[in-house]
């Protein structure tokens, strides 16, 4: 009889740290509404239903943090849920979240306006990262893709593209220092930060539905798929 999988405490750092600019709104992204509730509900939501042990860091601007807690308080157990303030880049919010984080655990971090993510897609990165150490979901490119250098430009074979997406899901103990290194405009997600630590990341299917809600046209896209949920 094999021996069972030692399970490891389960972390999600949502990163909230829009403004809403391409939306053309006032309202940051993650607070829009969705079918009468917030983008931030909806990924709260998810992380908090796939595993009874999930915990929470969200991490809002400063002067968003009232919001954030006004929805925590509306509809979670505020026990599961931790709030930090964001950086000046994304890194920098990532890192401020992952201070929080003080024992071994897999640890999510997810752009909290991805707010369609599957319960099934939180899963299966939790169980790619305890067996390989990282779960970076991703999925191919339906268009057609050009590199661009200067004013050169050249095609670049599709079938070799993946579209990144979140959550980056990582052990701890690689995460957490690939985070002391220093900043590099580079890091456009945490799986630049541990490639450049000098590990190596691994992809896993990532999901169709699973947008980013960053133009108008992704809120009518999302809330028709929310519709047919």
């Amino acid at each position: 009889m094999e021996a069972e999988q030692v399970q490891l405490k389960k972390i999600a750092v949502i990163v909230a740290g829009g403004i809403g600019t391409r939306m053309n709104n006032a309202v940051p992204k993650q607070f829009l509404l969705l079918n009468h509730k917030p983008v931030l509900y909806y990924t709260l939501d998810t992380f908090l239903k796939a595993y009874k042990d999930m915990q929470v860091i969200l991490v809002l601007p400063e002067e968003h943090v009232a919001a954030g807690q006004e929805i925590i308080d509306a509809f979670f157990d505020y026990n599961r849920i931790k709030i930090t303030t964001g950086g000046r880049t994304r890194f920098h919010s990532v890192q401020n979240g992952l201070r929080m984080i003080k024992d071994e655990s897999i640890v999510f971090v997810h752009d909290a306006v991805r707010c369609l993510l599957t319960i099934d897609l939180v899963k299966r990165c939790y169980e790619a990262a305890m067996e390989f150490g990282s779960a970076i979901p991703v999925i191919n490119s339906k268009d057609s893709v050009r590199l661009v250098d200067g004013e050169d430009n050249e095609a670049v074979e599709r079938s070799r593209v993946r579209l990144v997406q979140t959550p980056q899901t990582f052990h701890s103990k690689i995460l957490l220092p690939a985070f002391n290194i220093d900043y590099k405009d580079k890091f456009t997600d945490e799986a630049t930060v541990v490639e450049a630590f000098g590990l190596r990341v691994n992809l896993v299917e990532g999901e169709e539905d699973n947008i980013k809600i960053t133009q108008p046209l992704d809120l009518v896209l999302a809330e028709s798929i929310v519709a047919a949920q």
